[in-house]
């Protein structure tokens, strides 16, 4: 194969591949990106300009389906293959990847099946292509892409806006600069009305990326031809006109071979006496290969941009498979070592957000900083120690036995009864900081990239992880309630001995009246005193229930979150680990499509890089 055929089959390699990968036509932008970059033709003419002819021609085969009107309804992305000499032709559709169509008037049928099952049996038209590829030695390796022929007027059965609806569609294509315009046009019209040759000339002002074909050049009124145009005169290109024989409606109706017809298209030229002088420059299978080394050249000076595309490609998808994880081994042991080392990655994540590497852990500092203390201060006080409450509380310790100097069982119930309400602000600070613990194991979870492709082992670890959160709970609960219920069963003596104690006689004189032990004034001190020691209770708790907290909860998680859960991993056997790291179908999918798009992009890069670029 020389190294123009070992190029071009290069570049319909790996078009074939991105479209197989489904990176062209909605793939990712940058794969569908390197199927723009890589150099195509594609096919413009206005309705029965004989554009099917061509690509028969071109061909060497009768595939395509034929009638009057819009017959090209979506765009035909052809790729011709060369094979070796004496290899049997044959077809194949993308959208049946394992049927080989060796009957090419199968492939016509196929053709019209597809494009009714987007359009309906009608006239309208879709964008949406059919990938066609040939396989065949009579062919030079091209990708020719087949568009629905531009017209002037909607005719009966098409929506009023076919003609931009057809222009839109055509423009999509011809705009990319690295596609080759085959603009036809046939000789029994005047060039100035040529549809194709008008649309390249506003996509391609400078004519380099066109290629201008003259088709019918045998149905011209006698005593005329089209010198004018393939020579250039009536209007110029930067590369040459081609003209093309077309098989007559007689030679299509009667089937005949396109073998014979390349040959009487040959004897057409050659014995012209209008064309004679052109013969070697006429005709399918010079427009062909003038194609094929037009793209050869533009293959050469874009190589430096295909190459670094195929880099970059290859780049973002080893990044990308490293994200998705390699394969599972099947061994117990590997896989027991994979479970672990995605639990460590967690586990590693949650302690970050906890220690501040990562946002979260900050919000269990708020609950001590700001709830806690909000709480007790909303704490109920005022009505528990109001004089009519403390005249109560006092009295009915007393019973029916009036306090002698100091109400002592009435100051313990009051006391007693105040802390009493310290539990809720101890317990809602355990349950505040439960859930933070649960939302940063939730976003550990969701951050872990290795554990995106295991969902069972990602609800295992979530179950794990919460049930722990649980016990820790729990066992922080029963902390903060004991600190509470420990300022409740001793009261510390040395702050009543320094209160100011009542005298039964003002200024130690004995005969003074007794103070009214009853009045309004000895329950508010009372009320005062037992505020008083609420106060500093509360300031002690203040700090001892965050101390709590941390040490039962937030310590435990940093430490032990998922010891439990590594004592039952090493009793499970090899098919329980298996079914722990079943993978999710879609990543399994999309690791599947990255591994061919890798072996793709790689093996193309190898392929250029062994290509001789001696001329």
């Amino acid at each position: 194969m020389t190294t123009m055929e070992s190029l071009i089959g290069l570049v319909n390699r790996i078009q074939r591949a991105c479209t197989v990968l489904g990176d062209y036509g909605g793939g990712d932008n940058t794969f569908s990106s390197l199927w723009e970059a890589l150099p195509s033709v594609a096919v413009v003419g206005g309705q029965s300009s004989g554009k099917s002819s061509v690509l028969e021609s071109i061909v060497g085969r009768d595939f395509l389906p034929r009638g009057s009107g819009i017959v090209t309804r979506r765009p035909l992305v052809l790729q011709l293959h060369k094979t070796d000499e004496g290899s049997q032709e044959y077809a194949e559709f993308l959208h049946l990847p394992k049927r080989r169509f060796t009957d090419f008037g199968a492939v016509r049928n196929e053709i019209q099946e597809e494009t009714d099952r987007i359009t309906g049996k009608t006239k309208q038209i879709s964008p949406v292509p059919i990938h066609l590829s040939i396989y065949s030695p009579n062919v030079v390796n091209l990708t020719l892409i087949d568009l629905p022929g531009l017209t002037k007027v909607a005719v009966e059965g098409q929506p009023e806006t076919i003609v931009e609806d057809i222009e839109t569609m055509v423009r999509s294509y011809v705009e990319k600069p690295n596609c080759i315009i085959l603009a036809i046009s046939p000789a029994n019209q005047d060039i100035a009305t040529s549809d194709a040759i008008k649309l390249a000339r506003e996509v391609d002002p400078s004519g380099d990326r066109t290629f201008g074909v003259l088709t019918k050049l045998d149905l011209m009124d006698k005593g005329t031809n089209a010198l004018d145009v393939l020579e250039g005169r009536s209007y110029r290109l930067q590369h040459p006109w081609v003209g093309i024989v077309n098989r007559s409606q007689a030679d299509i109706n009667k089937n005949v071979d396109m073998i014979v017809a390349r040959r009487k298209e040959r004897e057409y030229f050659a014995t012209s006496p209008d064309y004679g002088h052109l013969a070697s420059k006429m005709g399918s299978e010079y427009l062909a290969k003038l194609l094929s080394q037009h793209l050869e050249n533009v293959i050469r000076s874009r190589i430096p941009s295909i190459t670094s595309l195929i880099n970059k490609s290859i780049d973002e998808l080893e990044s990308e498979m490293d994200h998705l994880g390699r394969p599972i081994a099947l061994d117990a042991g590997a896989q027991l070592y994979t479970v672990l080392e995605v639990c460590r990655a967690f586990e590693r994540i949650f302690k970050e957000h906890l220690d501040g590497g990562r946002p979260g852990g900050d919000r269990i500092y708020g609950v001590f900083d700001n709830q806690l203390p909000a709480a007790l201060k909303k704490l109920p006080f005022d009505r528990h120690l109001s004089l009519q409450n403390v005249r109560r509380v006092v009295s009915e310790a007393d019973g029916y036995q009036p306090h002698l100097i100091a109400p002592e069982q009435g100051y313990r119930r009051l006391i007693e009864g105040a802390l009493n309400y310290f539990r809720g602000p101890a317990e809602a600070s355990v349950d505040a900081v439960h859930f933070v613990l649960k939302e940063l194991v939730r976003k550990s979870i969701g951050e872990t990239q290795e554990l995106k492709r295991f969902p069972t082992l990602q609800a295992d670890i979530a179950a794990a992880a919460n049930e722990a959160l649980e016990r820790f709970r729990d066992e922080s609960k029963k902390t903060v309630v004991r600190l509470v219920d420990m300022e409740s069963s001793y009261l510390t003596v040395d702050f009543f001995r320094k209160l100011p104690q009542e005298v039964e006689n003002k200024g130690g004189n004995p005969q003074a009246p007794v103070t009214d032990r009853y009045g309004e004034g000895h329950f508010r001190r009372i009320g005062s005193n037992v505020s008083s020691y609420v106060g500093m209770v509360s300031d002690t708790l203040k700090n001892t229930i965050p101390k709590a907290v941390v040490f039962c909860q937030v310590k435990e998680a940093k430490q032990s979150l998922l010891a439990r859960f590594y004592t039952q991993l090493g009793k499970k056997e090899g098919k329980q680990l298996s079914q722990m790291l079943d993978e999710d179908p879609a990543l399994m999918e999309r690791r599947q499509q990255c591994a061919k798009r890798l072996e793709l992009y790689k093996a193309a890069r190898d392929e250029i890089d062994s290509v001789s670029w001696t001329r």
